[in-house]
């Protein structure tokens, strides 16, 4: 079966192999799929409801990457928590920049309310580093990080990382809300670049 997309720029994405994609210069093949990824949030989401569920949440989910992990960890939650999302981002390319761009700011009111940050993935720990740092001044009662991927290797900092779906080695990965510049993002799997 051949899989052809026409994203922007007229950069193709196709590949007659489903496990392998191009996406702008890299491809990459099929690191843990879609079903794999989908048990690994239904376990986290059992063991978030067994420890949070009598605290007043507010899950911040961090766009873009997020939303596909958001999306299937509250389709578990049978707890009420209120929703609300930012936009930073620290990548370019395959790398992180070093430097975090708020693009769009923090709304809800969490003074005195457990605030749960919702991350696609945490590498050197720069992003959620920045995002703690800024929420404290907001005064809530406790602050916990709930992410899709955690990089152990590459993270380089004291923020407690409470709530990891799945951990990988400290290789470039697209799908299921990841992205490289742009593309990729839809994709239901995990792909990890091909060097």
């Amino acid at each position: 079966m051949l899989i052809f997309v026409r994203p922007k720029n007229n950069t193709f994405m196709q590949t007659q192999n489903k496990n392998v994609v191009k996406l702008y210069d890299k491809e990459f093949v099929v690191f843990i799929d879609n079903s794999q990824i989908c048990r690994s949030i239904e376990i986290l989401a059992e063991k978030m409801q067994a420890e949070l569920g009598q605290e007043d949440i507010v899950a911040l989910c961090v766009l873009n990457g997020s939303f596909m992990f958001a999306g299937e960890l509250f389709r578990h939650f049978e707890m009420p928590c209120n929703l609300s999302f930012i936009r930073l981002s620290s990548y370019e390319g395959v790398c992180s920049s070093g430097s975090i761009k708020e693009i769009m700011g923090l709304t809800e009111n969490v003074e005195n309310k457990t605030v749960l940050i919702v991350e696609d993935i945490v590498d050197t720990g720069i992003t959620i580093e920045k995002l703690v740092h800024d929420l404290r001044k907001r005064n809530p009662k406790q602050i916990k990080v709930a992410t899709l991927l955690l990089k152990p290797d590459a993270y380089s900092k004291d923020i407690p990382i409470d709530y990891v779906a799945i951990e990988i080695p400290d290789k470039f990965v697209v799908g299921f809300g990841l992205d490289y510049n742009g593309l990729g993002r839809n994709l239901k799997h995990l792909y990890q670049i091909v060097e």
